[in-house]
C-alpha cells in the first residue's frame, strides 16, 4: 500500500535529497556492465541487484545524516515498450519489470526505515526515444496513451508518485501528468535542456513548464531541471511564476554538450566541490527548491558535497 501517493512530503519543503547518475556510476566507477543502459535488467541476477543495493545504501545513509528526506527512484527508465525490441523483452516482461523494481525500492525503504525523514518512492518514466535527442515529436495525445501503460503498471503498486525524467518535449511531458491524473498519481517533470538552456526541441525552459501546467490545469506536482550542469540553465532561472514551480535538480557533473557526451569513451565526473557550490548558489536565488541531487556522470561524492552545501 503507498504511503505518500495522497500527500508527498517534499511539499512540505524540508530538504529532500535523490540519488545521481546510476547507470554511469555503475558502469564507469565499479565496472558493472548494464544492458541497453537499462538498469532494470540488472535486478533479476542477484550480484547485479546486490550492486544496485549498495548503490542506493550509499545515498539512504546520506540522507538520513543530514535529517533529510529521499526520493528513491525505481529502475525502470526504460522499461517501457519503445524499448522492448532493444530489450528482446515483450510488454508483460516490462510490466513485471516495473513491479519487482518498485517491490525492490520498497524492501530498500524498509531496510531504512529508522531514517529520520520519509523515503518517497518514484517511479521513473523515461521518454519515448532518445533522452538526448528527441527521434520524433509526439502529440500530447499521443503521448498520453503511450505512456499510459507503464504508468499504469506502477499504479498497481505501492509506489508514492512518478517522474517524468530527462523529457525533451513539453507535449510529452503533458501526457505522461495526464496518464498519471488519471490513475491517481502524483506526477513530476524533470526537463533535459542543452549548453542555452532551452530543450532539445529548441523550445525555452519557461515556455515548456507553462504549457504543461496550461494544458493539465497545473496538474504536476512540481519540476525539475536534470541531466544538464548548472551553468546551461542558471542564467534562464529568475522569480517569476513558472520557475517556482521548479522544486528540484539534478545537474551533470560535466559541462559537456550531450552530443559531446554521447561520444565520450570515458567518465566526465567533473569537480564536486565546484558543482556543490553552484547548487547552493542556486538555491540562495530560489530559495523554494528542496529537491536536490545528481545525474550523468555524478555519484555519491558529489551528492554528499551537495547536501553540505544546501544544508547550510
Amino acid at each position: 500500500m503507498s504511503k505518500y501517493r495522497n500527500e508527498l512530503p517534499q511539499l512540505s519543503g524540508d530538504l529532500f535529497l535523490t540519488d545521481a547518475g546510476i547507470e554511469t556510476d555503475l558502469i564507469f566507477n565499479h565496472g558493472i556492465e548494464i544492458r541497453e543502459f537499462a538498469a532494470h535488467t540488472l535486478l533479476p541476477d542477484r550480484h547485479g541487484r546486490e550492486a544496485v543495493a549498495n548503490y542506493f545504501r550509499g545515498f539512504l545513509s546520506l540522507a538520513n545524516d543530514y535529517d533529510a528526506g529521499f526520493v528513491l527512484d525505481s529502475q525502470t527508465w526504460k522499461a517501457h515498450p519503445h524499448w522492448a525490441e532493444d530489450l528482446a523483452e515483450t510488454e508483460q516482461e516490462l510490466r513485471e519489470a516495473n513491479k519487482r523494481s518498485i517491490a525492490f525500492i520498497a524492501k530498500l525503504r524498509d531496510e531504512f526505515s529508522e531514517n529520520s525523514k520519509p523515503i518517497v518512492l518514484n517511479g521513473n518514466i523515461g521518454p519515448r526515444g532518445d533522452a538526448y535527442a528527441p527521434e520524433s515529436m509526439l502529440a500530447a495525445r499521443e503521448a498520453e496513451e503511450y505512456h499510459a501503460s507503464q504508468v499504469g503498471w506502477l499504479a498497481e503498486t505501492e509506489v508514492d508518485m512518478v517522474t517524468a525524467l530527462t523529457f525533451t518535449q513539453s507535449d510529452e511531458a503533458i501526457g505522461v501528468v495526464r496518464a498519471a491524473r488519471s490513475v491517481g498519481l502524483p506526477a513530476v517533470v524533470s526537463f533535459t535542456v542543452e549548453t542555452d538552456g532551452r530543450l532539445p526541441t529548441g523550445q525555452p525552459l519557461n515556455e515548456a513548464i507553462e504549457a504543461v501546467d496550461d494544458a493539465t490545469e497545473a496538474a504536476a506536482a512540481y519540476f525539475m531541471v536534470n541531466c544538464a550542469h548548472p551553468d546551461h540553465f542558471f542564467d534562464v532561472l529568475d522569480g517569476a511564476a513558472w520557475s517556482r514551480r521548479i522544486r528540484g535538480l539534478r545537474c551533470n557533473a560535466s559541462r559537456l554538450s550531450h552530443a559531446e557526451l554521447d561520444e565520450c569513451e570515458v567518465l566526465d565526473d567533473g569537480d564536486a566541490e565546484e558543482l556543490a557550490r553552484q547548487y547552493k548558489a542556486i538555491a540562495l536565488a530560489m530559495p523554494w527548491l528542496n529537491v536536490f541531487g545528481g545525474c550523468c556522470g555524478s555519484d555519491l561524492r558529489h551528492v554528499a558535497k551537495i547536501a553540505k552545501a544546501v544544508s547550510g
